[in-house]
C-alpha cells in the first residue's frame, strides 16, 4: 500500500482538498443529505439576495432618474405600471434557478413595458448563461438587446450621443452574458474533473479486485499443488497400514511387527510435517504479499528428483527420465522451473489418486531450442476410476502453463493417461 493515499486513489486528494458544502453552489455541493438532491447553499443564498438587491437598486435609480424624454416617448398607463412590473420581476429572481428559461423569456414583455426591469432582465440573463447552454443564453440576449438598442436609437439621451447609449446597452446585456458563460464553463470543468477521478477510483477499485482475485487464485493453486500431493503420500502411507492389518486380522497375512508399525507410523508423521511446512510457507505469503513470495525457495528442476524419491518410498512405482540441456537449470527462469516442478507433481498426484497401483513414467526434456517438455503418464486401470477428485488440479496447472505462455494437454493415448506441458524457452 502506498504511504500516501492521494497517490494509490486519484481522487482521494480532490476528497480531501474540497471546499465546505456551504462555501459551494449547489450544482458542485451536490445533493443534500437528508433531501437527496441539490439544495441551495449558504453561499447561495448569499449570491441570490445580492443579486436580488442589486437588481432592486437598478430598478430604484432607473425610477429616480427617470429623464423627462423617457416620459414624452412612454404612455401613460406604461408609466402607471412601470414600477409594479419592476417591483414583479425582481421578485420573480427567487425561481431563477428553477426556471432559468421560462424567467429570462417571461421577463423580455417586462422590459419592453418597464425600465425599472432593467436590472431584473440583467441577473436573469446571467443566470441563464450559467443553466443554459450557449445558444439559448444568446438568443434571449439578442431578444432584450432588440428593444432597448431600438428604443435607445430613437430616443437617445440628450446629455449622450447615440453611438454611446447603445455601447452602454449593448455592455449591460453582453457583460453579464460573458460573465455567466465563463461561470458555466469553470463549474462544467469542475464537474469533469470529478466525474474523471471518480471514474479513476472505480477502475483503481477494479484494479484492486482483480489483483486480489489473481492474487486468491494463485495462493489457491499453490495450496492446491501442496496439499494434494502431501495428502495423496498420507492416504497411500495409511491405505496400505490399514490393508495389512485388515490382512492379518484375517488371518491372511502375518501380523505387522512393531518396526514395521514405527516406521510406517514415522514415514506419516513426516509426510504430515512436510505438509504444514509447506502450507505454512504459502499462508506466510499471503499474510505478507509478494515480499515473501520472493525471498521463499521455490522448487526447481533440481528438485524434481527428489519428488520423485519421496513418490518412491510411498511405494509408487515411478520411472523418472530428466533429460536437460547444459546449464539449463541456472538459465531456465525460477518461474518456468517451478511450473515444471508443479507439472510434475500434479501428475504423481494424480496417478496416486486414480491408479494407485499402476506404473508412472515421467519424463522431462529441457533445451533452448525446442523448449521444455514435460510428460507424465500411466496405464488406465480398467473399471471406474477411483480416487476422488473433479479434474480442478489439472484446471489449476493450465492456467498456470499458460501465464508462462505454454500448453497443456491431457488424455487417454492407447490406453494410458497422459499429462503434457509445454513451455517456450525464454529468450
Amino acid at each position: 500500500m502506498s504511504p500516501n493515499p492521494s497517490l494509490a486513489d486519484p481522487a482521494a486528494s480532490l476528497a480531501g482538498t474540497r471546499a465546505p458544502r456551504w462555501l459551494l453552489p449547489a450544482e458542485l455541493a451536490g445533493p443534500d443529505p437528508i433531501r437527496r438532491r441539490p439544495r441551495r447553499t449558504v453561499r447561495d443564498w448569499v449570491v441570490d439576495v445580492l443579486l436580488f438587491t442589486g437588481a432592486v437598486l437598478v430598478g430604484l435609480d432607473t425610477w429616480a432618474e427617470q429623464p423627462p424624454y423617457y416620459a414624452d416617448a412612454a404612455s401613460a398607463w406604461m408609466l402607471t405600471v412601470d414600477p409594479w412590473v419592476g417591483v414583479a420581476s425582481c421578485l420573480a429572481l427567487w425561481w431563477r434557478r428553477r426556471f432559468p428559461l421560462a424567467l429570462a423569456i417571461a421577463l423580455v414583455p417586462a422590459l419592453m413595458l418597464a425600465g425599472t426591469a432593467l436590472g431584473a432582465s440583467m441577473v436573469a440573463v446571467f443566470n441563464l448563461a450559467i443553466r443554459r447552454d450557449w445558444l439559448p443564453a444568446s438568443l434571449v440576449t439578442v431578444a432584450y438587446l432588440v428593444p432597448t438598442l431600438h428604443f435607445s436609437a430613437l430616443h437617445p439621451p440628450p446629455d449622450a450621443s447615440r453611438s454611446m447609449a447603445l455601447a452602454l446597452i449593448g455592455v449591460a446585456y453582453l457583460v453579464p452574458l460573458s460573465w455567466g458563460m465563463a461561470t458555466r464553463a469553470r463549474r462544467q470543468l469542475i464537474l469533469g474533473l470529478r466525474r474523471d477521478a471518480a471514474r479513476q477510483r472505480r477502475e483503481h477499485q477494479r484494479r484492486l479486485a482483480d489483483t486480489r482475485r489473481a492474487e486468491r487464485e494463485r495462493i489457491a493453486r499453490e495450496m492446491h499443488d501442496v496439499l494434494a500431493h502431501r495428502i495423496s503420500l498420507l492416504s497411500l502411507h495409511a491405505g496400505g497400514l490399514a490393508y495389512r492389518t485388515t490382512q492379518a486380522q484375517a488371518g491372511a497375512a502375518l501380523p505387522l511387527a512393531s518396526g514395521e508399525i514405527r516406521e510406517a507410523a514415522e514415514v506419516i508423521r513426516d509426510a504430515a510435517g512436510r505438509a504444514l511446512d509447506e502450507l505454512a510457507e504459502v499462508l506466510a505469503v499471503l499474510r505478507d504479499g509478494p515480499a515473501a513470495a520472493a525471498a521463499a525457495p521455490q522448487p526447481r528442476l533440481t528438485d524434481i528428483a527428489r519428488l520423485v524419491a519421496e513418490a518412491r518410498a510411498a511405494g509408487q512405482r515411478v520411472g523418472f527420465e530428466m533429460v536437460c540441456a547444459p546449464g539449463a537449470a541456472e538459465a531456465l527462469r525460477p518461474a518456468t522451473q517451478r511450473t515444471v516442478y508443479r507439472t510434475v507433481q500434479e501428475g504423481l498426484t494424480n496417478a496416486r489418486k486414480h491408479a494407485p497401483d499402476a506404473p508412472v513414467e515421467v519424463r522431462v526434456d529441457a533445451a533452448p531450442g525446442p523448449g521444455v517438455s514435460v510428460t507424465v503418464s500411466n496405464p488406465v486401470p480398467p473399471g471406474p476410476r477411483r480416487g476422488p477428485g473433479a479434474g480442478a488440479g489439472l484446471t489449476g496447472l493450465a492456467e498456470r502453463v499458460a501465464l508462462d505462455g505454454g500448453t497443456v494437454e491431457h488424455g487417454v493415448v492407447d490406453g494410458s493417461f497422459r499429462l503434457t506441458a509445454r513451455l517456450s524457452w525464454p529468450a
